[in-house]
This record gives structure tokens, sequence and C-alpha cells, in this order.
């Protein structure tokens, strides 16, 4: 295959125009002539047509079979009101499963910000109803859910979890965290076939918006989300994984350092089945919209009191990293507020204070306290974001920035005050969280604001940018999405360059980026993973006639 007249990005912009493949590596990087002079009869040509070619984006940070589910269950993600839900939560019921399973909603559609069991019970009355809010720190659930978990108005909020209680002190339906585990730890499990089912699925949509490989945040069972490392080890078996997949193994949030010789045991497990994972991923603390974020000063408008709970004991966190640390181990933290952000870097330096030098990671990163910033480079740890939140939709507005208060909300996702102190930068989605696409994200890491076709964007405000100083250029930005995330995850030696001996996974686009990095204006025109091309967009777009697909013209 050889690739011509295009805006190459490799990832930084360069001045090559052209690629030449053979074998699934990339042989060779230079100028049309030159590489054109390469090709056989038989060679594929491509021309670009002046549209970027970047390396296949990597997500950092993904849950590939969660988001694989909700394509083939009760997917709430494609609606953004009470009706649509309603919608879609009763045609889920009439399909007349003994449980009624889905997730996607967010909390801004609902009064007071949080779903409750009335509404659920109306639409499913008969059989217990389990509903993951699009945040995966959330479950809703009716009232037979409730009953079969034995769960009432004096039971007990479970440890980094919360039953949500109304002012009469009645359950409402709400389970925060591992509260959530209550209720899901009996619903039916997924069967072997419907997990591989949904993989491949999940599969062929990311390979639609240009994803060649993905770092999978949790091997290990989560709320109604099973253990995602079987059905990875059964799909590259059988030849239907062809995407490139690492990950991290989950840590249990209620275990405490006595885990760690376990945990050891389920990477070895893991490395003899041949999945080599390298990294575990432990969560600090939850998300600001419900306060269980944990925030260095107390949430405005709620109890003083209320500042949000570590998940694990800094104490107990330093021993768990410094072990891991030692045993060559790298470290994907869940880091939301501002706290809980420190906690983890105090974390990683007790580690560096006699450890390996292992790069670690904090994924998320909602707010970080500004003399937190220039701790990133000191200690080599990555920034791992989610670029597509850091935009004022209307669930950010109503229910996140006023628990923040107006100072703190200064240092919201502050994307670019990181990249100047030195981060280390990597993206992914969080998909299911938020829409897995690369350019929307990287849309919303260069300019603040929302993608225009995004549901769950539609108010004016999020047309604004959000703290326009955060923003990234689209170097950088491309950068985190290939290279970074391939460096993270300990493969960028093969993906994340357009570079010889490189493997060669590439994204052509259906037109060039341009220097504000307005990616709204592009679409995947067609994805290539060893040289093989494993999507290929329509020739045109209906939606704008000037998206036309470049893959066209092969």
């Amino acid at each position: 295959m050889v690739v011509t007249g295009a805006q190459l990005w490799a990832p930084a912009l360069s001045a090559d125009t052209a690629v030449a493949v053979r074998d699934g590596r990339i042989v060779a990087v230079g100028s049309d002539r030159a590489i054109g002079a390469l090709a056989a009869p038989q060679t594929e040509r491509i021309d670009a047509a002046g549209a970027a070619l970047l390396p296949g984006f990597h997500d950092a940070h993904i849950h590939a079979l969660a988001g694989g589910l909700a394509l083939l269950g009760c997917d709430l993600e494609t609606e953004h009101s009470l009706d649509g839900y309603g919608r879609l939560i009763r045609d889920a019921a009439a399909l007349g499963e003994p449980w009624v399973i889905g997730a996607g909603w967010f909390g801004d559609v609902f009064p007071g910000g949080l779903p409750t069991r009335e509404l659920l019970d109306e639409w499913v009355p008969d059989r217990p109803a389990v509903l993951t809010s699009h945040d995966a720190h959330g479950v809703w659930v009716n009232t037979r859910a409730l009953e079969l978990a034995g769960i009432t108005d004096d039971t007990p909020d479970p440890p980094a979890g919360r039953i949500v209680r109304n002012a009469d002190g009645v359950a409402t339906g709400m389970l925060l965290d591992t509260a959530g585990e209550l209720v899901t730890r009996l619903a039916p499990p997924r069967g072997a076939a419907e997990q591989r089912r949904a993989l491949r699925a999940a599969q062929e949509r990311l390979f639609s918006l240009g994803i060649t490989s993905w770092h999978d945040a949790i091997l290990g069972d989560y709320l109604t989300l099973p253990d995602s490392l079987p059905t990875y080890l059964e799909t590259r078996a059988d030849g239907s994984l062809r995407a490139r997949v690492t990950g991290s193994m989950w840590w249990p949030p209620t275990a405490g350092p006595a885990y760690l010789p376990e945990m050891l045991g389920r990477i070895d497990a893991a490395r003899g089945a041949g999945f080599a994972v390298s990294s575990v991923k432990i969560m600090q603390d939850g998300i600001c919209e419900n306060c269980t974020a944990a925030l260095i000063d107390p949430y405005r408008g709620v109890s003083p009191a209320v500042r949000g709970d570590s998940v694990i004991s800094p104490e107990d966190l330093a021993e768990i990293v410094c072990h891991l640390d030692a045993a060559g181990l790298s470290v994907h933290f869940h880091g939301v507020g501002d706290r809980a952000v420190r906690e983890c870097l105090d974390a990683v330096a007790a580690a560096r204070a006699g450890g390996t030098g292992v790069r670690h990671q904090i994924a998320h990163l909602d707010l970080v306290d500004p003399a937190d910033i220039p701790r990133f480079a000191e200690l080599g740890v990555t920034a791992n974001l989610q670029p597509l939140w850091a935009r004022n939709d209307q669930e950010i507005l109503e229910r996140k920035l006023p628990l923040l208060g107006a100072e703190r909300a200064q240092f919201h996702f502050p994307f670019g005050s990181l990249h100047r102190a030195g981060a280390h930068l990597a993206m992914g989605s969080d998909w299911p969280v938020t829409s897995p696409d690369p350019l929307w994200g990287l849309h919303t890491a260069c300019t603040r604001t929302a993608p225009a076709a995004d549901v769950h964007a539609l108010n004016a405000e999020s047309r604004v940018p959000a703290l326009p100083d955060e923003q990234l250029s689209p170097e950088v930005a491309i950068r985190a999405y290939t290279l970074g995330s391939a460096e993270i995850s300990g493969v960028a030696d093969q993906l994340g360059r357009i570079a010889v001996g490189a493997l060669a996974d590439l994204v052509l686009l259906s037109g060039p980026v341009g220097a504000a990095g307005d990616f709204d204006r592009v679409r995947v025109a067609r994805t290539i993973l060893g040289g093989t091309t494993v999507y290929a967009a329509p020739t045109t777009d209906d939606r704008d006639p000037e998206l036309a697909s470049p893959s066209a013209r092969a």
C-alpha cells in the first residue's frame, strides 16, 4: 500500500506527504514522488488529496466491553430527555427478560439532578430494573430491585458507597459507587457468547472512529460490568479481536495492602494466559456531581462537612503504590477531585523515594490544585485526559460547577496548565461514559467547546469556550491521543507514530486539520490496521458535502 498527497501527522505535522506499507509495517516515509516510485502494479494506491493522515488513535482509558454491551442492550446514550429514556426503557421491558439492565442516563435530565425509583416503577413495575449512569458511578434501580437486594431505609451505607435517601430518610432508588453492587451482584450474568458479540461490536464501532488500539481501564468485575479479561482472551484465541489491546487489573475499592499477593497472583495468571498486564487500576474517589469526588475544601451549597471520601486511606495508598512500583507495575489512578489527585501524587512520591522509576498515571483530573500541577512533571506522572468533558454543557453548569464554586472552577480540567508545566499527556474517552469519538475529544481539547452533533451538549453555553487558556494546540492534542497514549500503555515502540518500522496502523480523515484544531469539520474516511483497511466510510457524507471521503480516490 502507498498513501500519497497527505497532510501527514507523525504525530507532529510533517513536511512529508506519503507513506509506504509492506507486510503490515511502515517501510518508507517521504515525498509523493519518492514513495510513488516504490509502488508495483499490485500495490494498493490511496490518494489522500490533501487530507490528514494520522497514526491510528490509541484510547488510553476505555471500557470496550461495557460499550459493546450498551450497544446491544438498553442504551440510553442516544437520548437526553425523560421522554427518550422512558421510550427506551419501556422498549427494553417489552422484550420480556427477567431483568431490565441498561446504562447511559445523565443526571441533569431529572429534577434535582438524580432519578428516583418512582419513575422507574412506573415504566418497569413487575421485575428488577437496573440502569447505570453514563459516568458509571451511580445505579438507578426500581423498588423491586431494592426488595430483592434487601435494601431498606435502615440499610447502612457500604464502604466507599452511599444509598441515597430523601429528606425523610427513605431510600430513593439511587445507589452511588459500591452501593450499586448490593443490587448488581444479583443480576443474571452475561453469557460468554453475548460478551464476545459485544466486544466485536465495540471493536467495529471503534474502528469506524479511527481507533486501532486501546487500554481497557478495568480488568475485573465492576457494578453491572463483567470482567472483560476472559472475553479478550477468547476473542484473541478465535481471531476475532484484531485491535491491539492492553489493560489495567482492577483493584477492589475495599481492599487494603493485604490484597497485594492476590493482585500479583491475578496478574501472573493473566500473563500466563497471554494478556500482558503491566498496570493496576486504583479508584481513589468518585465524581463531583454526587459529592463523592475527594476535595481539599468542602463542597459549596451542601453540608460544610462534605468533602468527598478517599476510597483508600492515603497511608494505605502509599504502601500499595510502593509495593506495586517495586514489582515493576504501573498504577493507573482514578483521580477526580483535587484532594484525590494530591493523594495519588503523594503515593507516587513515596514510591519514588526508593522505587523503580515506573511511569504512573492519573486519569480524569477534573480538578487539580495549582500547587500540584508542576508535580506531574517532577514525579514523571502522566496526565490521562478525557477531553470531551472540558466544555460548558448543561450538566456541568447546573450540577457540577455550583458545587465547586467560582474560584475552584478556574482549575476545571486544566489541560493547558498541565502541558505548560511539562506534564506528559495521554488521552482517552472513558467510553461508555462519553462518546468514544477521538475527533470529538480533539475538537473539545483544542476549542473547549462541544461538538455540534453531541446530543448531550445542545445548550448555547456549550458553544462558548470553557477556560480558553486551557486549550491545547492540535499538535499537542494529536500527540496525546496517539503517541502519548501508546507511551503510557508501554507500546510506543510499535504504535502511535508514522515512522519506518512502526506498525501500519493509520487513520485517514476526510480533510486537513486546521491550525485552530476544529476537528468538528472532519470525519474518519479510512482506518488501516497493519496495512489492511478495517473501515472505509461511504464516498459521500449526506450531512455536509464538504466532508466527501478521500478514500474513494484510491
